[in-house]
């Protein structure tokens, strides 16, 4: 199935984002943006080891950062974009926030298992499982792309990057 223009459009914009994130001392690969009426109402990158905050995925600070601007914490008609599937801590926010859409890069099948819960949750049962059949999910949307950021699922990355264990 064709990407949709506007879906290649705004994740090549997260895609800048993770650049930006990458490149920041301290910060993280992974970048968000959320938009609104065809318009970025937010961005955000990784910042969880810049804060010393293990909640400060991508997709956490890019909705604190739209939450302060909008003065809300519910986000409906919004699309979140990120180069990395959301993990089940950023898949639940989105629920939370009302977020509309979900679209996303990589998946956890194109990246090391150490991005991710040691048990397998897939965002589309964890909404299902919240009782909202309401957000649609877009997945691997420029997935070559967002995969060139993060460790491959046969790669040995260095012992003290690995979190998840």
């Amino acid at each position: 199935m064709p990407i949709p223009p506007a879906d290649e459009y705004f994740m090549r914009l997260a895609l800048a984002e993770a650049r930006l994130g990458d490149q920041t001392p301290g910060a993280g690969e992974v970048g968000c943006i959320i938009v609104h009426d065809g318009k970025v109402v937010a961005t955000g990158h990784n910042e969880a080891e810049l804060r010393h905050d293990p909640t400060a995925h991508a997709e956490i600070v890019t909705l604190r950062r739209l939450g302060e601007a909008w003065k809300t914490i519910e986000f409906p008609g919004c699309t979140l974009y990120c180069t990395l599937q959301p993990c089940s801590m950023c898949t639940a926010a989105c629920v939370w926030a009302k977020i509309g859409r979900i679209v996303y890069g990589a998946t956890r099948r194109d990246v090391h298992p150490m991005y991710f819960d040691a048990r397998h949750i897939d965002p589309a049962d964890l909404i299902h499982d919240a009782f909202r059949n309401n957000i649609e999910i877009s997945a691997g949307v420029l997935s070559k792309e967002c995969t060139h950021f993060y460790w491959a699922p046969g790669d040995n990355p260095p012992e003290e990057e690995i979190r998840n264990e």
